[in-house]
């Protein structure tokens, strides 16, 4: 019985503690109890900014990307803000241009370096490559990549793919091809 006591009342005062913790007022240093979690996402949103920048060949801030659902498939469009920027149009170009013919022939070294991981759907679009169509497209002010299928498991793979691409970019595009009904 002693042992069990001898057990107990130390897990009674951690408990204790931490109910006692739990009401606290927050203080001014760390406004928000999720303060670490936010600043892991946005140390991740920096990384991915910063290892775009790299990959790409572009500033992300001078340049505005759009990763669009579709019932077919989706797409990749990158405009460069000012239409006079023709120095990071020419990047914009160049590099969707290379991606196209990079992930029709199923590599996607690109996204692996910018996300810091393999983007969910990469490995189901490399193993269906010949079940999905990339195509290479100007646009005003930069370029356009759109992305076709009409297999329902290269389909889903695309569509996770491009949500990733949403998420981690953040560019508030809809992650549902419904939500723009």
């Amino acid at each position: 019985m002693n042992k069990l006591i001898s057990i107990l009342i130390p897990i009674f005062l951690v408990a204790a503690a931490l109910r006692l913790a739990a009401q606290a007022p927050l203080s001014p240093e760390q406004p928000c109890p999720m303060h670490a979690s936010h600043m892991g996402a946005d140390a991740h949103h920096a990384i991915v900014e910063s290892h775009g920048d790299h990959a790409m060949g572009f500033p992300h801030d001078k340049t505005t990307h759009h990763f669009l659902l579709s019932e077919s498939g989706g797409s990749i469009e990158v405009t460069a803000n000012d239409a006079k920027d023709s120095v990071n149009i020419d990047a914009i170009r160049t590099h969707l241009e290379h991606i196209s013919k990079a992930f029709s022939s199923g590599d996607y070294s690109t996204p692996m370096l910018v996300h810091d991981m393999i983007p969910p759907g990469a490995t189901t679009m490399k193993l269906l490559k010949e079940k999905i169509h990339f195509k290479y497209h100007v646009v005003d002010n930069g370029g356009q990549v759109s992305i076709e299928s009409n297999d329902p498991i290269a389909l889903a793979a695309i569509h996770d793919f491009l949500r990733l691409q949403i998420t981690d970019h953040g560019t508030g595009d809809p992650i549902n091809l419904d939500a723009g009904k």
